[in-house]
Parts: C-alpha cells; structure tokens; sequence
C-alpha cells in the first residue's frame, strides 16, 4: 500500500503511547516516527491516497470491499469489521463467532442444504488447518481455498489435500458399511464433491510458502498437502462413523452421480458408434 501510495500515514497505538509517521511518493518517509500523545488503546490506524500517476481509477468500489471484508471476517473468527462509506453514507458490519462454519452457511443460504455445517480443525508440522463443507441437493460443486487469510483463487496443494482426503475416506467407509461391494468400482472425487461448498483455510510459516505463478493464486507448499490431508482424513472418518444417516445419505447420493455419469458416457459412445455406422454405410451405398 505504501510503496502505491501518493501519501500514506501511519498512526500506532502502544504501550499507552500515540506514534505517528507520513510518508509520501512510493513509501518515502517526510517525517520520522513521533510520539504525539498518551492513550489507553492498541491498534493501528493507516490512513493513504492511492497515486493517481499509478492506477487509472484512484476511486474505491463498496462492493469490492463489502465482499473482501466480509470474507476476511469469516477467515479471522472474532474479529469484527466496520466498513462506512463517508461519500454514501452506506455502514455494515461484519463478525461471524464461528469463522468458517458461518461462511459456507453464506455460501449455501439460498440452497436446500442436507445436513448441519461440519467444521474440522488440527495442526501439522506448523500448518493450522481449519476445513468446513456442507452438501446441498444440487449438482454444483464450490470449494474455496486459502492461505494465511488470502484468496487462491487456482486452488493449489491445500485444496488438493481436502479433495484427495475426502475421495479415499467415502470410499473407504462406503466399502466398510458395504454401500460398495467389492465389484463396484470406487467413486470417483467429482462424484462425491456433487453438491458440496466446502472452505478450506491454512496458516503456514513464511519459510514454507510457496506459489505457483506471479500472481500467487495457487499454493505449491507441498507440506500443505500433507496437512490437510491428513487433518480432513482422520476427523472425517470419525465424522461418518458416528453420523451413520448422513454418511449413507451422502454416499449414495454420490452413487446417483456416478451412475448419471456412466450413463451420459455409454449414451455418448452408443451416439459416436451409431454416426460412425451411418457413415460407413453411406460410403459403401456410395461405391456400390
């Protein structure tokens, strides 16, 4: 922010001190960092002016910012957020006691969901795993990921870790229950993701971040994978060993969508021999 910044000010609360500090054009500073006054508050207050030689709009979007507040809300459980907008006067505050839980509740809040929320959390090797999904009685799959409270928009190896954990533990627990026989083929991931919103959130050490691309919206940090992975695995299977309904509901709903699918693949095969049939034949009448 600072380094895009035609001024930029930076106000601390600390230690029963105000500290202030400006700095103009790209992060330079014109004042040192001084101690204006006593208080009895924490925080931090940043004040700036986007620099118009650098952006060609410099004018701020409600909805933009309405959107990523809200989300960061639900990532940071807790933590309230105020957004006015002085020029409208248009004010929403957003704070959300169960974090993620709450944001796939959001995702799903026009649609006829089939169970409560689920919400899973653990730690691996220093990586913080929070995981909530909820299946609804449609057919689109929505999984957002992300990491240190920001948005992979590409998904990356935490995503895939949910996605490959919850793949192996239905089909486990569906071969346990014998909902799948030993002939039946397992279900595939998109099969069970049929109808989910599911949130996948990590925190991990600086010193194992790592991106795919510039634009670092999709994770590479292997060990997330692991993380997750295993975090979703153990407390999932717990999950539909001691929901029995649910876990019977949901696998045969997935079982639905495989037979949809192996069906819509037969039809497409049935429908390319047929052509390739009709043009044999016409390429024969045409020789005789």
């Amino acid at each position: 922010v600072n380094a895009l910044s035609e001024w930029l000010v930076v106000t601390i609360h600390r230690d029963g001190f105000i500290y202030r500090q400006r700095f103009e054009h790209g992060g330079k500073p014109v004042t040192t960092l001084e101690k204006i006054g006593t208080t009895n508050k924490t925080g931090t207050i940043i004040q700036f002016k986007p620099d118009p030689t650098i952006f060609s709009t410099t004018v701020f979007d409600y909805e933009t910012l309405s959107e990523r507040l809200r989300e960061s809300a639900f990532l940071l459980k807790g933590l309230k957020i105020e957004l006015v907008d002085e020029r409208t006067g248009m004010r929403e505050v957003f704070y959300y006691e169960n974090g993620i839980e709450a944001f796939v509740a959001y995702l799903n809040e026009e649609k006829d969901v089939l169970h409560p929320v689920v919400y899973f959390a653990g730690e691996q090797n220093g990586i913080e795993v929070e995981f909530a999904f909820q299946f609804h009685d449609g057919y689109s799959e929505n999984v957002l990921s992300f990491v240190n409270n920001v948005r992979t928009k590409d998904g990356g190896t935490h995503e895939a870790g949910a996605k490959t954990a919850m793949t192996r533990v239905f089909n486990e627990y569906a071969r346990r229950v014998g909902l799948l026989k030993e002939k039946d083929k397992n279900l595939e991931g998109t099969d069970i993701r049929e109808g989910l919103s599911a949130v996948v959130s990590v925190r991990i050490p600086e010193h194992l971040l790592q991106f795919e691309g510039q634009t670092k919206g999709k994770l590479g940090t292997s060990e997330a994978r692991s993380a997750v992975d295993a975090v979703v695995s153990e407390q999932l299977m717990y999950f539909l060993q001691e929901n029995p309904d649910v876990s019977a509901m949901l696998i045969k709903k997935a079982i639905r969508a495989y037979q949809a699918r192996e069906a819509a693949r037969k039809a497409r095969e049935e429908a390319r021999s047929g052509k390739k049939r009709k043009g044999k034949e016409a390429l024969l009448s045409g020789k005789l």
